[in-house]
């Protein structure tokens, strides 16, 4: 076992929210991250959904408001189902002590949220930017587009969301 390793399994996961923002066709929200690993290492599967941690004492519920408000620009969501599980995912050897200091990588709890706005809401730069561009997806779509240490994550979710979000698709 090397050092990273055996400092790896000293560190706790960090307590985080993510957030599929569906549309009435049943597209869901996803940003190009702006930085991060897969930036650095000249990854090119950037997209991933709003998520991020929960704060001392802060409810998942509303660390998911929070998170949305803060990368996408806008509240106009409402809550459509809430995973009674929590996900995770490890970064990998090399970001370790690098991004979500102190933590070897996120157990999160997953949001289903109907998007009640309109797009022109959408501010990146409304917080700290995270995010360059965004798109509606469809969210099978999503494991081939994020970073390769979060694929299993977002396969779990398209296994685990995808009959929510076919179940409240109204067009």
């Amino acid at each position: 076992m090397n050092n990273i390793e055996k400092i790896k399994n000293k560190l706790k996961m960090r307590k985080a929210v993510g957030i599929i923002l569906m549309r009435d066709d049943g597209l869901v929200w996803t940003g190009k991250r702006k930085d991060g690993p897969g930036v650095r290492s000249g990854e090119r599967n950037l997209w991933q959904m709003p998520q991020g941690g929960i704060d001392q004492g802060e409810k998942p519920i509303d660390a998911a408001y929070r998170e949305l408000e803060e990368e996408t620009g806008t509240k106009s969501a409402r809550i459509l189902f809430e995973h009674e599980s929590w996900f995770e995912y490890e970064l990998p050897n090399e970001l370790i002590g690098k991004v979500i200091s102190g933590f070897k990588g996120q157990r999160q709890k997953w949001f289903l949220m109907k998007f009640t706005g309109n797009d022109s809401e959408f501010n990146l730069n409304k917080h700290t930017p995270e995010f360059d561009e965004w798109m509606w997806r469809d969210l099978s779509t999503m494991p081939n587009l994020v970073v390769d240490f979060k694929k299993k994550l977002y396969e779990e979710l398209v296994k685990e969301f995808t009959e929510e979000i076919s179940k409240n698709k109204t067009i």
